[in-house]
């Protein structure tokens, strides 16, 4: 009897290759660490996670990136990374080489190098939703909320008082709305939320920068984060929506335009219906394909930063897969003596 060939998985056979992006990302700006330079700080990570592309046998698209092209360096929309060769398969590829820049170049901790991917098989749209405003509304919770709200709970939406929304994220969990942990990013826009929920009597985190890490963690086990809130990049939404969709927590989004001008363009391209839409998590990563890594650089609440101890660099990174729902912790010591790492800018290797 002839064996049975089982397909090959194209997400098993290179989710380390997104790991090993992060890893040399995080690793290749480590000499700006502190040093106040944001853009050669990330001009660094686009390299090295390029680089590592160039060697893989995919074909992956840019789909949620930075911007039009102002002679600053990053990964834009539209990018490619992989060699394309004919037959490889189609990713559709989230990436933000530095969450954290600020931080970084300040020598501050919550700074990562994030990756997500989605498979993209031929005539099918995008697998990731591209948001053309830059900034959305987000309110982002872990898999205890996602379970309750499926089972009873009233619905939580984005124009809910946030006294309703604490209420009814504490009543999921199990809690008292004093015993909540509520993260948001601590700007000025956000002055309003800030006093609402002190007045509430929820514990609030503020962080400078770096929201991916801040949106996932209410949906890790024991990082003492309930509950996301407040406005950031809206890349990050769906960078956070691929993390999410691995780990069973969910999200609401919806754009929020900076200015009357901005609100217009939203209006006018989209119409007022989808310029107002709220996206949920399989809203913004289509179908069951999503990949999620991420590498440490400064210490956060996802990962701990690079640690150098003599000769070798430790770095701390996760991985997950919506399909299996497996998220993997990924420790590893790299020997500076011998570790070297593939940049574009150079089409060779290079000894950090």
């Amino acid at each position: 009897m002839s064996a049975t060939l089982i397909p090959t998985d194209p997400e098993r056979t290179i989710e380390f290759e997104f790991v090993r992006a992060t890893e040399n990302a995080a690793l290749n700006v480590l000499p700006w660490l502190g040093r106040g330079e944001k853009e050669k700080a990330d001009a660094a990570a686009c390299d090295a996670i390029s680089g590592v592309f160039d060697l893989v046998d995919i074909a992956g698209e840019v789909v949620i990136g930075e911007g039009a092209k102002d002679n600053a360096p990053g990964l834009f929309l539209g990018d490619r990374l992989g060699n394309w060769r004919a037959g490889a398969p189609r990713f559709d590829i989230a990436v933000d080489p530095i969450d954290g820049t600020t931080n970084l170049a300040n020598g501050l901790p919550n700074s990562i190098s994030v990756m997500a991917a989605s498979q993209r098989l031929a005539g099918d749209p995008p697998a990731m939703q591209s948001l053309m405003s830059f900034y959305s509304m987000k309110l982002a919770y872990g898999p205890e909320v996602v379970q309750a709200l499926a089972t009873g709970l009233p619905p939580i939406g984005l124009d809910d008082p946030l006294e309703s929304v604490l209420g009814r994220v504490a009543e999921a969990l199990g809690k008292r709305v004093r015993e909540l942990v509520v993260v948001m990013l601590n700007r000025p826009r956000h002055a309003t939320f800030i006093a609402e929920v002190r007045r509430i009597g929820a514990a609030l985190r503020l962080i400078g920068d770096g929201d991916i890490t801040a949106a996932v963690a209410p949906s890790l086990p024991d990082s003492g984060v309930d509950l996301y809130y407040g406005i950031g990049g809206s890349p990050e939404g769906v960078l956070t929506a691929a993390a999410l969709k691995a780990l069973g927590g969910d999200m609401l989004l919806r754009c929020w335009p900076r200015d009357d001008a901005e609100r217009n363009r939203l209006r006018s391209e989209l119409g007022q219906n989808e310029a107002d839409r709220v996206y949920q998590v399989n809203d913004l990563v289509h179908g069951e394909s999503a990949m999620f890594c991420a590498t440490g650089i400064s210490d956060s609440s996802l990962l701990p930063g690079v640690r150098l101890t003599g000769s070798k660099a430790i770095t701390h990174s996760i991985l997950m897969r919506a399909r299996t729902r497996t998220v993997r912790y990924i420790r590893a010591v790299h020997d500076l003596q011998y570790k070297t790492i593939h940049l574009r800018s150079l089409h060779a290797d290079r000894k950090l």
